[in-house]
């Protein structure tokens, strides 16, 4: 007979239940090792025919790890998860560790495709220049606003130009000094790591054919293009590219019920920066004269009918299944061309 077991994973213990025969033949506690694990697994669940966890932090660690020792690793989605254990009547690590070898059991649940480590390597570079480069804002930010108590105003400027109007207001000003120019040396190292960071990503993106093909599209850089690139890994994931808008959260969710039949707001769910990187993308089509393209135009004249913002939501959901029709068939964008639907 076969074991299917559930793992409730959280960052120092895991709990594990093993069912067998349609019953529970063993649960226990493990520290959240998936080498620990899988020893653990080889003597309680011999005969392991599917090991499943949630979507989280560990996810992809757990995946690949189990998976190299030879179990049938299986990741579902959270939510999903979430409104199946939602029916125990308890909340416990123990029973949601039962809920999910039920659901292992039944083949109740949906399975998540775990990126692999190369891919998550170039989306924590991508992560990580983002957040250098919001701390860098706020850091900003922050300068400005605590010189404007002192009637101390900072021009407009940016870079180099706003450390040197930041010291040139404070010359003179030696007790404000004190307390400003810490703040301006950490922006100035934050800019810094994230530059090196940001050069980082250009090379990446110019050895990437990939990328290369996509930054030929109005509006589509280095850092979108990687990563779109990383998120899809392989086109082959998608079985059409309509469903690229759908798993990127970027179609509307839709409510009927008896006599109520409507459309919603975008469902957003999937890749948040994404999704926020390809809006803004859909921004300069609709805006630059430089970006004329049948693209273009068809969101022009969307755009006077329905209004800027779902305009460029509509080109930013076009725009993810143009990409990735680029490279399923390896061609590149042609502006003249009719937009993909």
């Amino acid at each position: 007979m076969c074991d299917y077991i559930g793992l409730d994973v959280s960052l120092k213990e895991t709990a594990i239940s093993v069912r067998r025969g349609g019953r529970r033949v063993w649960r226990g506690k493990c520290p959240s090792d998936p080498a620990a694990i899988a020893a653990v697994l080889r003597r309680r669940a011999p005969d392991a025919k599917r090991v499943v966890f949630e979507t989280g932090p560990l996810s992809v660690w757990f995946f690949h790890v189990l998976s190299a020792e030879g179990l049938p690793a299986i990741c579902i989605d959270a939510r999903h998860a979430k409104a199946a254990l939602d029916m125990a009547p308890n909340k416990t690590d123990a029973n949601d560790a039962d809920g999910l070898a039920h659901l292992a059991e039944i083949g109740f649940y949906r399975e998540v495709r775990v990126k692999g480590y190369d891919s998550m390597l170039v989306r924590t570079l991508v992560a990580a220049r983002r957040r250098l480069v919001r701390i860098s804002t706020e850091l900003s930010n922050q300068i400005r606003g605590l010189m404007k108590t002192f009637g101390l105003v900072v021009p407009g400027a940016k870079g180099g130009r706003f450390e040197a109007e930041v010291r040139r207001l404070l010359a003179g000003q030696d007790s404000l000094e004190h307390v400003i120019l810490p703040l301006l040396e950490a922006w100035t190292a934050v800019r810094g790591r994230a530059a090196e960071l940001g050069r980082q990503l250009l090379r990446l993106a110019r050895h990437s054919e990939a990328c290369q093909r996509l930054m030929s599209i109005p509006g589509i850089g280095a850092i979108t293009a990687t990563s779109f690139t990383t998120a899809i890994e392989d086109p082959e994931n998608f079985r059409t590219s309509r469903s690229v808008g759908a798993w990127l959260g970027l179609t509307t969710r839709r409510f009927q019920s008896g006599e109520v039949d409507y459309d919603g707001h975008i469902s957003r769910r999937g890749d948040a920066h994404l999704r926020g990187l390809l809006y803004e993308a859909a921004t300069v089509v609709l805006t630059r004269t430089s970006a004329e393209s049948e693209l273009r135009t068809w969101g022009v004249k969307l755009r006077e009918r329905i209004g800027f913002k779902r305009a460029a939501i509509a080109v930013a959901r076009k725009l993810a299944v143009i990409m990735h029709a680029m490279l399923k068939s390896g061609q590149s964008f042609h502006r003249e061309a009719e937009p993909m639907a």
